[in-house]
């Protein structure tokens, strides 16, 4: 999850014809929709993060014992964050993560605010976190909107579990065009569990859907067939599949055996197959 951590894609060719291993008709393909979806897994991690930092910094994470240590990398060390309720082990609490006018950190530019309210100890079984983007949220020069609800739905505590459901998602690209979302994904943490730092961190995305929508425009959905590997040190998904089905797009999205790189490769469902260079 570093920066669902990031689905960034650097180039998904002028069509998907350009880079086939084999031969085949140009197939256009809508960047905007693919180039939306990797934005809004970038902002879901970032704010994730935000929120377990949020509740870090303020004793609402967990009330076991962890090895705990300096977080230099916190994805809201360059914002300003305040509680309504500094009392240890009484919830619900609020965060207000303000990143001002322009707030970078790890190359991401954020600015604007978010609020986090958690209603019990993060890593608690049962408890919820709400994150709501304000009118004024960007994300690298793009508006983010909507509210993000993660239900903790642990059953094992050596492997924290939530379902993340996106009501009202949108994104608004810096030319003014409007992607509307909405999804449910399954998402556990599978390394870095005992220690409060993010380095360590390893995500995976266990199953899930997502809907994308150009506003007068095209729907892509995109659903999880293999989880996904997000290490906190890389900057994109190192391993997993997700089945996309669009306008064109029909066929499977491999993100590789787990190596931190930029490439992942499409097999469209005729079985013609195509680099992608992340970025």
């Amino acid at each position: 999850m570093k920066n669902l951590k990031t689905l960034t894609l650097y180039l998904f060719i002028m069509s998907l014809g350009l880079i086939s291993c084999e031969k085949e008709e140009n197939l256009t393909v809508d960047q905007e929709l693919m180039k939306a979806s990797a934005d809004i897994d970038l902002t879901n991690e970032l704010d994730f993060n935000s929120g377990i930092d949020a509740s870090n910094e303020n004793s609402s994470y967990t009330n076991r014992e962890t090895n705990s240590q300096t977080n230099a990398l916190a994805p809201t060390s360059c914002a300003n964050i305040s509680v309504n309720n500094t009392t240890p082990g009484v919830f619900p609490k609020v965060f207000t993560v303000d990143f001002g006018t322009g707030c970078t950190q790890n190359g991401i530019t954020r600015s604007g605010v978010i609020t986090i309210t958690v209603t019990d100890y993060v890593l608690n079984n049962g408890s919820i976190m709400t994150i709501v983007r304000g009118n004024n949220y960007y994300v690298n020069g793009k508006k983010v909107e909507g509210t993000v609800v993660y239900e903790n739905t642990t059953t094992n505590t050596t492997t924290p579990q939530w379902t993340r459901t996106i009501t009202n998602g949108k994104i608004t690209n810096s030319s003014g065009v409007v992607f509307n979302h909405y999804g449910t994904r399954n998402v556990k943490q599978t390394e870095g569990v005992s220690t409060l730092i993010f380095a360590d961190n390893v995500y995976e995305i266990t199953s899930g859907s997502h809907t994308i929508t150009k506003v007068g425009g095209s729907t892509l959905n995109v659903t999880v067939v293999d989880p996904l590997i997000k290490k906190y040190s890389c900057s994109h998904i190192s391993q997993g599949q997700l089945d996309l089905q669009g306008t064109v797009l029909d066929g499977i999205l491999d993100y590789g055996n787990n190596v931190c790189d930029y490439l992942a490769t499409y097999t469209h469902s005729n079985g013609n197959v195509y680099n992608i260079v992340l970025n």
